[in-house]
């Protein structure tokens, strides 16, 4: 499922290739056909995005929800060229000169501006991953509502921060140096610190180089030695029986909570 990085990004190539203008929309959902006129010859005033949800926000006040869950994904075509893909049309926004559709997604809706904070999912958000700070992160960690339960849960419930995934949950956890099975109560002040400086800078690092999360001297070198992309994304995710980037340990892959989390036992205490 993308994070909250990849949904950012998304709404970014929308935004860009529909803002500001009327565009004429087409809805494919069969709860939604009959709705498409209350959209068309609207202007799109932006596209925002509150974890891995996306919101495109209409002039007079109306609000598209759309979710891409497993298989929905966003395309940006020049006005009248339509993507080539087997999936499934759900939305289509055209603009004078480009178009954005949205295919496979089936968690899509439209809303009233005032009526969103009593939208089902949106109302059990926590904060935005790639909105908050460093001490907002602490402050989380520190909730009570979060103290007995492991990492491994926390950086996975979108209560906590909305926009985690498993590859953000795992790579977080390993630049801060905590094993995922530790409990928030657990956690030392010092640890807590490093947890929300690695949540924001992972987070960040991945919304800026489209999911790259090692650091960009890493990441130079690994590629100046010929490490195709997705060999040098990450330090942990997906590294099962490689060497750990730091103290050249097999990195492990564990199961907790019914998802695959990978980790360096050595760097991770």
């Amino acid at each position: 499922m993308p994070e909250g990085p990849e949904i950012r990004r998304a709404a970014d190539r929308v935004e860009r290739a529909v803002r500001g203008a009327p565009v004429r929309v087409e809805l494919r959902l069969p709860a939604l056909e009959a709705r498409s006129g209350e959209l068309d010859g609207r202007r799109i005033l932006r596209v925002d995005t509150h974890g891995k949800a996306m919101l495109t926000r209409f002039e007079g006040g109306l609000v598209l929800y759309s979710h891409n869950q497993l298989y929905g994904r966003w395309y940006v075509e020049r006005h009248g060229k339509t993507p080539r893909t087997s999936r499934s049309l759900r939305v289509a926004l055209h603009g004078p000169e480009k178009s954005a559709y949205l295919f496979s997604a089936t968690d899509v809706s439209l809303w009233q501006e005032h009526e969103l904070d009593t939208h089902p999912f949106l109302a059990k958000l926590g904060p935005d991953l790639l909105a908050v700070d460093e001490a907002a992160v602490e402050s989380r960690l520190e909730d009570p509502r979060f103290a007995r339960r492991q990492l491994a849960a926390v950086y996975l419930d979108q209560s906590f921060l909305a926009g985690l995934g498993n590859y953000l949950r795992a790579e977080i956890l390993f630049v801060a140096g905590v094993h995922p099975t530790r409990r928030t109560r657990e956690l030392s002040p010092s640890h807590r610190r490093l947890l929300a400086e690695a949540t924001c800078a992972i987070a960040r690092r991945s919304y800026r180089t489209g999911g790259i999360t090692v650091d960009e001297r890493l990441e130079a070198a690994l590629r100046e030695d010929g490490v195709a992309r997705r060999g040098r994304r990450h330090y942990v995710y997906g590294r099962a029986g490689h060497a750990c980037r730091t103290c050249n340990e097999p990195i492990e892959r564990v199961d907790l909570g019914g998802r695959h989390l990978f980790l360096c036992s050595r760097c991770q205490g």
